[in-house]
Parts: C-alpha cells; sequence; structure tokens
C-alpha cells in the first residue's frame, strides 16, 4: 500500500477561533484529510453548527469553551483535549480579533485587546499545547498570521504589530522545539473575506484597487488555504519548520499596476 504523507486519518487536531471564518475553513481541510478535531470559541454554543457539519462528513468535533486572553481557560482546553482523545498532534493557533481605526485613536485598552489576543494568547496556547506534544516527540503547530506579518497598513497598526510578532514567534518556537520533534510554522493569508473585514468588501472601489495589486487579480477563496493547511499539519511537511508561508495571491511581491489608484 502506497503511503500517503497527506494522510491525517487517527491525528487529533485543535482549531482555535472555530466560530467562523478561516477557522472554520482550516477545521474543514483537516476533516476532509481525516483528523478528528477539537474545536474551540468563546461561546460554545457558537459551534454547534459547525460540529454537525464536521461529523456529517464522519469525522469527530469536540466542542470546547476558550479565551485566549485567560490562561485558566487555555489550561482547561488542554486538559479536556487529552481527557476526550488522549493526544494532541495538530495545532492551528488562529483566534485572533482587530480593532480599526487611525493610529492617533488607538487607545490603551484597544492595543492590549489585540495585542493579548493575537500575540500574547497565541503563545500561550502553542505553550500548553507543546507540553503535551513534547513527551510524545510528535506535532506540527500552525500559527496563523497575516499578509501584515510582512507588510504594514494604516488604519490596523496593533494587528500588524502582533501579526509581526507571530512571525517572530514562530521562528523562535521552531528553534526551541525543534529537539522535541516538534514543528512550527506561520501560515500567513492574503486578503480573504471574514466577517472582521467584511466591511471592507461592501467598498466596490476598495475591492477593485485591492484586486489590481493582487497578480491573481482576485481575493482568496476558502479552498485556497486547503492545500496548505493540510500540508502543514501532515507528514509531508517533516523536514519544514520556522517559515512564514504566504497565501496570498501574490500580493506580498508588492506589485502594484499604472492604472491603480488607492481610493481616498
Amino acid at each position: 500500500m502506497v503511503h500517503n504523507p497527506f494522510d491525517l486519518s487517527g491525528k487529533v487536531a485543535i482549531v482555535t477561533g472555530a466560530s467562523r471564518g478561516l477557522g472554520q475553513y482550516f477545521g474543514r481541510a483537516l476533516a476532509k484529510a481525516g483528523a478528528d478535531l477539537v474545536i474551540t470559541s468563546r461561546n460554545i454554543d457558537a459551534l454547534q453548527d459547525f460540529k454537525a457539519e464536521i461529523e456529517a462528513l464522519g469525522r469527530k468535533a469536540f466542542p470546547v469553551a476558550l479565551d485566549v486572553r485567560d490562561y485558566d481557560s487555555i489550561q482547561r482546553m488542554v486538559t479536556l483535549t487529552i481527557e476526550a482523545y488522549d493526544k494532541i498532534d495538530i495545532l492551528i493557533n488562529n483566534a485572533g480579533c482587530n480593532i480599526r481605526k487611525p493610529a492617533l485613536e488607538i487607545t490603551w485598552e484597544d492595543w492590549n485587546t489585540v495585542l493579548d489576543t493575537n500575540l500574547r494568547g497565541s503563545f500561550f496556547v502553542a505553550q500548553g499545547v507543546a507540553r503535551e506534544m513534547i513527551p510524545r516527540k510528535y506535532g506540527r503547530i500552525i500559527n496563523i498570521g497575516s499578509v501584515t506579518s510582512v507588510f504594514g497598513y494604516a488604519g490596523i497598526t496593533p494587528y500588524c504589530a502582533s501579526r509581526g510578532g507571530v512571525k517572530q514567534m514562530t521562528m523562535s518556537l521552531a528553534d526551541d522545539w525543534g529537539i522535541y520533534g516538534l514543528t512550527v510554522n506561520c501560515l500567513a493569508p492574503g486578503w480573504f473575506k471574514t466577517d472582521q473585514n467584511k466591511i471592507l468588501y461592501e467598498d466596490r472601489e476598495w475591492v477593485t484597487y485591492i484586486c489590481d495589486r493582487i497578480p491573481l487579480k482576485r481575493p482568496g477563496e476558502p479552498g485556497d488555504l486547503e492545500g496548505t493547511v493540510v500540508f502543514l499539519a501532515s507528514d509531508a511537511s517533516a523536514y519544514l519548520t520556522g517559515q512564514t508561508i504566504l497565501v496570498d495571491g501574490g500580493i506580498s511581491t508588492g506589485a502594484t499596476r499604472a492604472t491603480s489608484k488607492k481610493p481616498q
């Protein structure tokens, strides 16, 4: 029988922030590849429809309430996962938030909300999961970044700072935990429509502008992330660690067009 290095059958994957958007894209892709899931959200009731969807694919889905800004909540999530499955193979470290304001209007509380969620929360979720992976000498940790891990955009300074930090954190953890057989990588999506940014897509001029800057000439679709997340979660990426992979249609090339004009 030919070994399929992309097969996730028998693997257990945690997907944080799975009540909507990218978290659900990632969860579906892993389930289709054979993984059973732990799905998390601050509101566990918001996970019930997605749980049913994953179970309809023939996989298990265990909902757990998780607030990544609460250390005890993180530890409880890890404990419940081990009680349910006895192991953790994969972490999709996806939970995040954004606050859109001009830099001069950002408050102390705004900064803390975004950084505590996207950066501090991601670190302590990874730490809690790694403590369970290390004794087994196996683990795939996938931190979710953004094109803002390498680019900066006006109006979302805390978000850009947090995503840049996730990229650097990924490299540090890869170096720290590689000796134990863990890989740590960052998947950085470009422009995908989510609940966080859907207001932007209501502006047709903005959509035209952003598509003109993307060499593939369109925003991302859910299926555009499936191959990369399965690759990073699977044995196919066993010798890949510390890397940031941009799934962005090429916008990170810095491409511009002579006809481009940013809307005011």
